[in-house]
């Protein structure tokens, strides 16, 4: 079971994703705006952080600033959940830090869901004590 943070403005949206990671398994935190996400972030420490992009308060790619410009949070693995297509967004999310970009409109939950649990997997592969015997 992982800790997830999710940070969206969108209230279908956050019972949709909290909804489909919780029957995985997952533990789910949610923030409707990046302030909160960050708090949420430094109080939780979860092993993934799933962001959109345009939000009110502070967007997605200051939030990713904020998180990757702070030790504590730096190696948190940040999903970009959000509905903006261009690929200019893509590419300043994933200069900025985040592992994977996802256009909500594009992956149903179940998908999003496999994307994070091999992130995941990846994150902890490294963890994982190996026979030096053989």
């Amino acid at each position: 079971m992982a800790k997830l943070v999710l940070i969206e403005d969108d209230p279908i949206m956050i019972r949709m994703y909290e909804k489909a990671f919780s029957f995985e398994g997952h533990k789910v935190e949610t923030a409707n705006n990046g302030a909160d996400g960050i708090k949420k972030i430094k109080q939780m420490k979860p092993d993934l952080v799933l962001l959109d992009i345009m939000m009110p308060k502070m967007n997605g790619l200051e939030v990713l600033d904020k998180l990757k410009g702070t030790d504590d949070t730096k190696d948190v693995p940040v999903v970009v959940l959000t509905n903006l297509a261009s690929e200019k967004d893509a590419e300043a999310a994933l200069s900025k830090g985040a592992v994977r970009y996802i256009i909500k409109s594009e992956q149903d939950p179940k998908e999003v869901n496999d994307i994070v649990t091999e992130i995941l997997a990846g994150y902890t592969r490294n963890d994982i004590p190996t026979n030096k015997g053989e």
